[in-house]
């Protein structure tokens, strides 16, 4: 040890060796807004993923419900009497509906999903965003304060 990092007792003086050592302030004050405001991002977030599954199960409910009222009216006019051919020619059109039906309501639910998809990746993208200005600007008011 040297005389220099020896206190009066000759023992090791730690304030004499880091006295001139300081460590960086920190602005608790800024530190929690940033922290509160993360947190209501990510409540927002939060809340339109779930307005985005409500909405998507109750389209998928309202689709649900079409199909079994179409297959009713299907089967009731499967059970009427009537010539084979045109019975048939009934049924040709009857599953191109159905099929162009599902391929519409397919693309709607997809449609459905990513908008909620993009409403939350936008207000996490915008937090985000927002926390490297934060951050930038504390960092200029700490250069400009030493």
């Amino acid at each position: 040890m040297t005389k220099a990092a020896t206190g009066t007792d000759g023992l090791f003086d730690v304030g004499k060796v880091f006295g001139n050592f300081r460590l960086p302030s920190f602005d608790v004050e800024a530190i929690a807004a940033t922290q509160r405001k993360n947190l209501e991002a990510l409540t927002q977030a939060n809340q339109l993923a779930a307005e985005g599954v409500r909405a998507l199960a109750e389209r998928q409910v309202g689709i649900l419900q079409q199909a079994i009222v179409e297959a009713s009216g299907l089967f009731r006019e499967w059970t009427q009497p009537g010539a084979a051919d045109e019975r048939l020619a009934k049924s040709v059109d009857a599953a191109k509906q159905t099929f162009e039906k599902g391929l519409a309501n397919a693309r709607e639910l997809n449609d459905l999903s990513a908008k909620a998809g993009m409403d939350v990746f936008s207000v996490l993208a915008r937090r985000l965003s927002q926390s490297f200005d934060e951050v930038r600007l504390y960092a200029k008011k700490q250069i400009a304060a030493h």
